[in-house]
């Protein structure tokens, strides 16, 4: 596989007013629309940390809705930053889960 098929992961570390707001649900809702797999968990530093696993086209996808500003997609909250760290996918990795 290559390109847009290609199986990537990422790390995407979100701030902002990301915590207690419905974002986590959010984004497991739209990663689960794309195809995607891998968890978003509030961090104690008030961030918000979103693994994603999946095609490159959909990874690619979700880390554009989570830094549009506005967010014309109704993302809750509000994101001043994020950092994507990209890595290689992991095997066994099922279901999109909120931690």
């Amino acid at each position: 596989m290559s390109g847009a098929d290609e199986t990537v992961r990422a790390t995407i570390f979100v701030s902002g007013q990301v915590q207690g707001v419905g974002f986590r649900w959010w984004t497991r809702a739209t990663a689960l629309e794309l195809g995607l797999v891998g968890t978003a968990r509030n961090l104690l530093d008030g961030r918000v940390e979103v693994v994603a696993q999946g095609p490159r086209a959909a990874v690619e996808r979700l880390d554009e809705l989570l830094r549009e500003s506005p967010s014309s997609a109704g993302r809750p909250g509000r994101v001043s930053s994020c950092t994507t760290q990209w890595s290689q996918p992991r095997d066994g990795v099922t279901g999109f889960s909120e931690g």
